[in-house]
């Protein structure tokens, strides 16, 4: 696993080390070792599974407030995504700023994100399926919708987001939004 930190403090992505032979391949996409060697976290409480049918299928920026914050490390499965995170940590250095990876069923690139930094999903094709583990297990009343098109933060999408819920149509934006 080779470990790669992104322009957000404490974020990475994370790409697999593939042994492969004649009959495929093998590849970790979890150590507790590796993940300790670096202080990340190493007790996940939920594995998701998640489906977009269409391309352009956005899912998020979310985040979760205490005391459900959760880590996510995720992966692709099948077709691509752009897998989006933003700061909202209080104090941080990246306060606002987000960053923004392709993750793929073909590269096996993952993201892990801590705690108060919003995560979003768009889908790059149709058929699209993330896996994700978390540190914490998922509540709907202390999940915040971040407005996905906030001028304010000015996430750059690879292409038009155009399949979302009400709450990502109608999330907050960063400046009315309680940080944490």
């Amino acid at each position: 696993m080779i470990f790669s930190e992104t322009t957000i403090r404490g974020s990475y992505l994370i790409d697999l080390d593939f042994k492969e032979d004649t009959r495929g391949f093998f590849a970790r996409f979890f150590c507790h070792d590796k993940f300790s060697e670096l202080g990340l976290n190493t007790r996940w409480v939920q594995f998701n599974n998640s489906l977009s049918l269409k391309a352009g299928t956005l899912r998020g920026p979310h985040v979760q407030t205490a005391p459900n914050e959760e880590i996510k490390l995720v992966k692709c499965v099948r077709g691509s995504v752009w897998d989006v995170i933003v700061d909202l940590r209080a104090g941080s250095k990246t306060f606002g700023q987000w960053y923004g990876s392709v993750l793929d069923n073909k590269k096996g690139t993952m993201m892990y994100i801590p705690n108060g930094v919003a995560h979003g999903v768009l889908s790059l094709e149709d058929n699209s399926e993330i896996i994700y583990m978390t540190s914490s297990k998922y509540s709907p009343e202390h999940e915040i919708p971040l407005l996905w098109n906030d001028s304010t933060i000015g996430i750059k999408w690879p292409i038009k987001p155009m399949v979302m819920s009400d709450k990502e149509i109608h999330g907050i934006s960063l400046k009315d939004m309680q940080i944490f």
